[in-house]
């Protein structure tokens, strides 16, 4: 499986980012305080992922605000991933 990540700054300056699938649907998102180091799950959805140019939001933990940012399709860095199977 191939994953992206993608980072963006919140108003309140925490650090945004989301770990995209190959659908760019998001598999994990994370807010980091970079002043003091800490980091927390934070809600992400993508919005409109089948276009060239997609949207992602998160709900930040730090501040509460619901941020929305634009991402382009080209811009993504994709690397490939190994899947845990499940064998019994």
């Amino acid at each position: 499986m191939k994953l992206a990540t993608v980072h963006s700054v919140c108003e309140c300056q925490a650090r945004l980012s989301a770990e995209l699938d190959e659908n760019k649907f998001v598999r994990r998102g994370w807010a980091t305080d970079l002043g003091r180091g800490k980091t927390r799950p934070a809600p992400a959805h993508s919005i409109h992922p089948t276009e060239g140019r997609f949207q992602l939001g998160w709900a930040c933990p730090m501040c509460g605000r619901n941020t929305l940012r634009s991402f382009e399709t080209s811009g993504l860095a994709w690397v490939e991933h190994e899947t845990a199977s499940a064998t019994g």
